[in-house]
Parts: structure tokens; sequence; C-alpha cells
């Protein structure tokens, strides 16, 4: 390896020129990456939910209903005319209202109240709306023009298109916010006003490249976008904090810059790998999962972390070569006093804290699996945001509203009319559109309109828009679901198709749930084997990661006993993102104490660890809780928030572990680690000791 990081250092412009023009491509391929917002797009292509809607677009035009649009202050013939003007903007497929379903020719008095008001109510009129999912941001921004900002639409296409905006314009404010303060918290844990600039623009250079070659893919997850750079710089920083703080030991001790730097990426290289690979692990889990968001986040933050490794190891060194007379004129006293009394503090408090550790274990594990779910798009935006406060507008005029389509083999009216029949005794459905409730069973179809009769009856099949007084999703939702799937199986059996958004979140809610145990005991698993090899040991490992899986235990089980939900793609990605992310903590601290105990006894040696990892760890820390903060602070897009609110709580709880609990821990258990340790060579007598011995023995 010192060859390797020679060559390095002798080929300073060669170095340079490569990143710089890698930069420059990957800056310019960055703009070409599209970032999906569609939850359901994210689905096994095996799912029911996705075939449904696969054989859907083929068979019919239109789409499944996907947004409610409700003007107030408005008479009936007016709102006529809103939807005559709704159907003619671009991207709007179809438009359903009162005049679908009733004749609004006769006296609305005349009419079945409970039907009318379904469409309309105190003077406000509710138009369920079908969007062309390609043309949905345009189609969308212009049905908010049209009924200005006093009324309200909600929807699943909406969702989409608000979190679309909302998060491109939130990610910029992210990461504008968290480089000052990344920089703040630098200069305060470090010697050189000029070092956090170093790291920064360090790492600002991997983060470009990732975003570059995220090309590769195409397009990425909102979730992906939205956190990824955020979790990059926050996550990697640690690596170029370790390598510049050994190349200032090496100078300390009379080494010239070129060799200093030499011998550090050495010393360093071992340590910076080993904690890397586990973070790529955490996040290589991912890859395993059939929910596509997983992977998608999987592969681009192994790839992250991956071009962060060697953006450290390789540029940072020549950086560094070009920048040490600056780093040097910046130089300033630590502005944080050393941590020799919290190390005697810790020594003091942490057996106690080792059998609460011990305590609260297992309540923590069994409360994260009694959490209360969110599934789908349908809870992304709170009552602060508009669609939120349009959303429980809408719901609280005209009620909850849900539409799902049945698609059944074509060519007998007589068991669709007893279908329908059938459907219709289920007190939440309100209405069902079809060719035998529209047009009628004894009506042949040739005498039906060709634009009306395409959207119900394709070549192979006959479709039904059921529209439900539903939730989008729920435990209550999923029965009806399943209450509707076994009345149309008693009619046609498995030859049939249902989708909608509900439908999908039931096939979403499936999915996850069977990936997150695998997911997380394979991430487990493979971290286990890292530091099995790392450490040459069996119980070390088993201390670690039960340490750091108790943290994410805590930080998944506050929401069960605050009463509160959570989002299962925020639930499931935390898991592996906060094992990936802090495990490194504990790596070090266990790294360094092994190296002590080899020269001092057990006290000393933890004494000394406390004292010389704790600002390395806090540095950290604090970086990638701010990011999670800001994440949960600035996002207005749920999952997101929730992300970033676990990101910030998973770390501030690995953090408290690592500094409080693992020393005890490594305490406690110092004999044990020592028999099932490979060459521990640990001292375990002093140097009095020692002495007597050797006198006993010659005497």
């Amino acid at each position: 390896m010192e060859i390797f990081f020679r060559q390095i250092i002798k080929h300073k412009k060669t170095v340079i020129f490569t990143f710089g023009l890698s930069l420059v491509l990957c800056f310019i391929c960055s703009k070409f990456v599209s970032v999906n917002y569609d939850m359901n797009d994210y689905l096994p292509d095996d799912s029911k939910s996705t075939i449904s809607l696969d054989i859907m677009e083929d068979e019919f035009e239109g789409g499944i209903p996907n947004a409610r649009v409700m003007v107030s202050n408005i008479t009936i013939p007016e709102a006529l005319e809103i939807k005559d003007k709704l159907l003619n903007i671009d991207g709007v497929q179809d438009v359903t209202w009162l005049d679908d379903v009733v004749n609004i020719t006769e006296p609305i008095k005349t009419l079945d109240r409970e039907t009318v008001q379904d469409y309309y109510k105190d003077e406000a009129a509710l138009f369920t709306v079908t969007v062309d999912q390609n043309k949905r941001i345009e189609a969308v921004n212009e049905i908010r023009n049209l009924i200005g900002d006093d009324n309200a639409m909600a929807g699943s296409v909406v969702n989409t298109v608000v979190a679309t905006e909302a998060t491109s314009k939130e990610v910029s404010q992210i990461i504008l916010f968290i480089i000052p303060i990344c920089l703040i918290v630098l200069a305060i844990t470090t010697t050189s006003w000029f070092e956090p600039i170093l790291f920064m623009l360090t790492i600002g250079v991997a983060i470009m490249l990732n975003q570059g070659t995220n090309l590769l893919f195409g397009e990425i997850s909102f979730v992906t976008n939205a956190a990824g750079n955020v979790l990059q710089l926050a996550v990697s920083m640690d690596y170029a904090i370790f390598l510049l703080h050994k190349f200032t030991e090496f100078r300390l001790q009379g080494l010239e810059p070129e060799e200093a730097m030499v011998q550090a990426s050495v010393k360093s290289v071992g340590s910076i790998f080993s904690s890397g690979i586990t973070t790529v692990i955490g996040f290589a889990a991912l890859i395993l999962m059939r929910f596509k968001i997983g992977p998608d986040m999987g592969i681009v933050m192994a790839k992250a972390i991956a071009l962060s490794l060697v953006t450290v190891i390789i540029l940072l060194p020549v950086l560094t070569m070009y920048c040490y007379k600056i780093i040097d004129k910046t130089e300033h006293k630590l502005l944080i006093p050393k941590f020799d009394k919290f190390a005697n503090c810790v020594r003091k408090i942490m057996i106690p804290l080792v059998i609460i550790f011990l305590i609260v274990m297992v309540p923590s594990y069994l409360a994260q699996t009694k959490n209360t779910f969110d599934y789908g798009s349908s809870k992304i935006f709170d009552e602060s945001t508009k669609l939120g406060s349009d959303t429980k507008l809408i719901e609280d005029t005209f009620g909850k509203s849900n539409s799902l389509v049945i698609m059944v083999p074509k060519g007998d009216f007589a068991t669709e009319k007893e279908l329908s029949n059938k459907l219709k005794e289920i007190e939440q459905v309100s209405s069902i559109i079809s060719y035998v409730d529209n047009a009628g069973v004894e009506i042949p179809t040739q005498y039906v309109d060709e634009s009306i009769l395409s959207k119900l009856i394709s070549e192979k099949y006959s479709r039904m828009v059921i529209n439900v007084k539903m939730d989008y999703e729920g435990e209550e939702s999923f029965k009806i679901i399943e209450q509707i799937k076994d009345i149309v199986s008693e009619y046609y059996g498995d030859d049939y198709y249902l989708a909608g958004e509900s439908v999908s979140t039931y096939d979403l809610m499936d999915v996850i749930t069977s990936d997150n145990i695998r997911v997380n005991l394979i991430a487990i698993a493979a971290v286990f084997l890292v530091l099995l090899i790392a450490f040459k040991s069996i119980l070390l490992p088993v201390i670690l990661v039960l340490a750091i899986e108790t943290a994410i235990w805590i930080n998944l089980g506050i929401p069960y006993f605050i009463g509160s939900s959570l989002h299962y793609i925020a639930y499931l990605i935390i898991s592996t993102v906060q094992l990936g992310a802090t495990v490194d903590y504990a790596i070090l601290l266990s790294n360094t104490y092994v190296d002590n105990r080899r020269i001092y006894l057990k006290k000393e040696a933890l004494l000394k660890t406390i004292s010389s990892v704790t600002l390395a760890i806090l540095t950290s820390a604090t970086i990638l809780t701010i990011a999670g903060l800001l994440l949960g602070v600035i996002s207005t897009h749920g999952i997101i928030k929730q992300l970033g609110v676990l990101i910030a709580r998973g770390t501030v709880l690995s953090t408290i572990i690592v500094l409080f609990v693992v020393p005890g821990l490594l305490y406690v258990f110092d004999k044990p680690i020592q028999k099932t340790m490979y060459k521990s060579n640990f001292k375990n007598k002093s140097k009095i000791e020692i002495k007597n011995e050797n006198k006993a023995v010659n005497g």
C-alpha cells in the first residue's frame, strides 16, 4: 500500500486532472437524472395491482380517477361549465360529476338525496378527475389555476405533483443550510480554520461524482434524491477527518509533509475501509428488498460511500499536499476541552448504565414490532400544508372517497349486473360506474357512444369503477378491499383484476412487511461478518451489533410509546441506515480500546480510549444529527420528514450507547473478549506485579 500512496503523491497533477474532468462530466450528467415521486411505480412487477394497472392501460382509454376537485359557492349550471373547462385541460382524461349518475334536467329535489350530496352539497360541487400520469404536473397546475387557491383539490396525482415540486425546492434549501452548519461544527472540532473547507471540498466532489453516475440508472426515487446527498455528506465526513488527523500526528513527529501523508494513508486506510465497508453493507442490504425504493436507495448510497472512500483515499492526500501551508497558517487552538473528565465520569456510571441497557433491550424490541404504520401516499402531507388542508376540507364537506377499478371478462352482462348489485350491498360503496349500471343490460353496445364505450368495455374486459367511502389505507380500508375481492371471486374466481391506489397500497403493505425481516437479518449478518474478520473476535462483534441494534429498537419503539404512527418506508430504511451509519462509532471505540489494551491495563485503557475517541465520534454524530434534523424541519414530505427525525434521533441514541454503554460492556466482558479473540495480546499485569512474580521465581 505504501508504494500505491507514494505514486498518488508523485502524480498529483494527474490526480487533480482526472478528478477535475470527472467532476465536470458528472455535473453535466446529473442534470439528466430524473426523479420518480410515484410510490406505486416501486411495487414489484409481479404484484397483482401492478399487473392490473398494466392491463388497464393496454385495454382501456383513461385511467383510475386520481383527483378530487371541489369548487364552492357554485350553481349547477356553473358546475357544468367548470366540468367542461376541466375536460379541456391537456392531460385531463375524464371528469365525473352529478350529471354522469343522474338526470339533472329533472328538479333536484326529486332526485335521490344521498346520490346528489355525493357530488353537490351546500352549494359546493365535487368533481372526480382522472389525470394522465405523463402530463400530471402541467394538468394539476392548470386545474389549480382554474379553480383558484380558495377552492380545494386532493388525490394521489396531486400528492405526487406537490411532492415533486416541493421536494425539489427543499433539497436545495437543506444543502444550503447544512454546508455552513457543517463548516461551523468542523471549525470547532478541528485545529485549523482551513481544514473544514478541505473536508467539505473533498466530500463535495464525492457527492457530485455520485450524482453524475446516477445517470446509469436513468432515474432515482424521491427518497434517494432528498436524503442521498445529505446522508453521504454526514456519513463519510469522518473518513476525511480521520485521515487528516493522522497526517497531523505524523507531522508532529517530525516527518516531512509528503512522508507524513504517505504514512498517514498507510496507517489509516485499514480503519477507513473497515468503517466504510460496514456502511456500504448497511446500505447494500436494501438492494434485497422487493419494494424498489429499497434497491434504488441501496445501490445509490452504496455507490456514494464507495466513491467517498475513493475520493478520501486518493484526492484528499493530493489536495492536502497543495494546501498544507494554508492549514499551518490558519492553525488555532482546539476550541473544545479534552475529554479526560468525561472519561472519568463515564467510568463511574457505566456499570449502572449497562444494567439499564440490558433492562430496556427486550421492551424496546417488542415495542418497535407493535407500531402503527402508514404505507401509501395518502398520509404524506399533514394539515399544515396546503394539500393537507385541502384534503381535510373536501373530506369534511363530502366525506372520504376512494376509486377502485374491477376488470372482468366481457360478454356476460347478467353476471356483471349481479356482481354490481352485490357490491352495492357493501355499506361504504357509494356508486358504481359501469356499462350495466349506466347503459343498462338491455341496450346493445352498438347504440352507445364510442367515447363512453371505450372507457367501460374493451376487447377482452368490462370495467367497473367503484366509488367507496373509505380512507386510502388503514385496517378498515384493507378489510373492505378483502371483502370486494371475496365478492368478485364468487362470480369470476381468480379471473379478474382489481386496481386503484388503495389496492396498490394493500399490495405494498404485503411486500414491504415481508422485506423487513429478511433485509435486517442479512444486514446484521453481513456487518457481523465484517466485524468478525476485522477484530478476529467472536464476542466483540456480538457486543457491537447488539449495542447498535438496541439503539435502533429504542428509536423505533418511541413512536409506539407516544402513540404516533410511522410511515413504513421510513421505518424500513432507517433500520439499515442507522446500523450502517453509526456502527462506525462502535468500531472506532472498540478498535482503539483493543489497541490500548495491548499497552495498558483495562481501566487505564478504557479511560484513554474514551478520552481519545469522543471528539471524533461527537463530530461525526453532530453532523449526521443536524443533517437529519434539517430533513425533518425543512421537508414537507411526510416520508422524508419522518426519515430525517428518525436519523437524528437514532444518531443521538447510538452515540449515547456507544459512549456510555459500550465502554461498560468492554470492561465487564474484557476477559471473555480476550479468550475469544485471535492473538489478543492484552496486558493483564502491572509492572509491580511482574516484578514481584520475578522476585518470587528467583527467590
